[in-house]
């Protein structure tokens, strides 16, 4: 279980409102009519500007197919390397603007968005990680992610953390820890480490680049108990003949990461490095956690949860 000092931000009584929602669901397999992203829904700032998409993506996103890849990783926590395996859950669905769920039915505000699901599993000695991080990204629209919501669940207890993209960034953050607890914030907007991870998918000579100040990852702030708010990184992007790196430094932090995906569309990610400090007290060190593709496979997922398909697993290496 992890030990720290942490002095919390402001902590409020957080009303909720539950929601019934309808599984899963299918992908969208519609194309999408743009004239509908032109509105302004309540409560979501809807820039004028406007990405114009290729006919590639939209047969490759708009098939009726998720995409699957597997990776394998050596995750550092507590200041050694631990093996796992990661998939990252690429689709495009409809969205909710004003609520920012996911859409269960055809609106004519509904907002088209990459998802992406990104998960971990890793072994701490006896005890299991699960982590997942849900980044809902606008296809049409050049703006920041609509929504983040990140999860760690461990034996000690789990925490989760949620940002909306309205006014302003609207956070909020559950923690089994006594001096996180529960929080909520509003952060001025700034670009966000989680949404790279689409936009590099999507529209990769739109990655920030430069000198700037960027939300770096939930699940690291959560993971390493930072602060949430806005970190002075170095962006860089090479082109190095069939890949392209991009390339993370926050030096308040003392972190790098590296993302190296397919230079041509449709830019798979193959492989990526994060590098910081790992553990507390006289154990911490500098390590580098890595994931390096294994396979991905293009399938309607949500349709394949019979007993029978647990087989498909296999075509993952999970």
């Amino acid at each position: 279980m992890d030990h720290y000092f942490f002095r919390p931000l402001g902590l409020l009584a957080l009303p909720f409102t539950l929601f019934v929602l309808h599984g899963c669901g299918q992908g969208s397999t519609r194309e999408h009519n743009q004239e509908a992203d032109q509105q302004k829904p309540k409560g979501t700032v809807i820039p004028s500007a406007k990405r114009t998409i290729s006919q590639p993506f939209k047969d490759y996103w708009y098939a009726g197919e998720a995409e699957l890849s597997s990776y394998k990783l050596e995750q550092a926590r507590y200041g050694e390397l631990r093996d796992g395996h990661a998939v990252l859950i690429y689709v495009t669905e409809p969205f909710r603007p004003g609520t920012q769920v996911k859409a269960d039915q055809e609106q004519a505000d509904n907002v088209q968005v990459l998802k992406l699901n990104s998960t971990k599993k890793f072994l701490t000695g006896i005890y299991p990680y699960s982590i997942m991080t849900s980044t809902f990204y606008p296809v049409y629209q050049k703006q920041h992610a609509l929504k983040l919501s990140t999860t760690v669940q461990e034996w000690c207890g789990h925490v989760y953390t949620q940002l909306n993209n309205r006014e302003n960034f609207e956070v909020v953050s559950h923690s089994y820890f006594e001096t996180e607890g529960d929080q909520e914030m509003r952060l001025d907007k700034a670009p966000l480490e989680d949404e790279v991870w689409t936009q590099l998918r999507l529209a990769p000579e739109e990655l920030p680049t430069g000198s700037l100040n960027m939300l770096p990852s939930l699940e690291y702030l959560r993971l390493g108990h930072q602060q949430i708010k806005a970190y002075q990184v170095t962006a860089s992007l090479l082109k190095n003949g069939p890949l392209t790196t991009y390339e993370l430094h926050y030096p308040q932090l003392g972190r790098r990461l590296k993302i190296q995906f397919q230079t041509a569309f449709p830019h798979l990610v193959e492989h990526w490095e994060e590098t910081y400090k790992s553990g507390f007290g006289a154990n911490a060190q500098t390590l580098t956690t890595s994931a390096s593709r294994m396979k991905t496979l293009k399938t309607p997922y949500w349709q394949k949860n019979g007993n029978k398909d647990v087989i498909l697993r296999d075509s993952l290496g999970i």
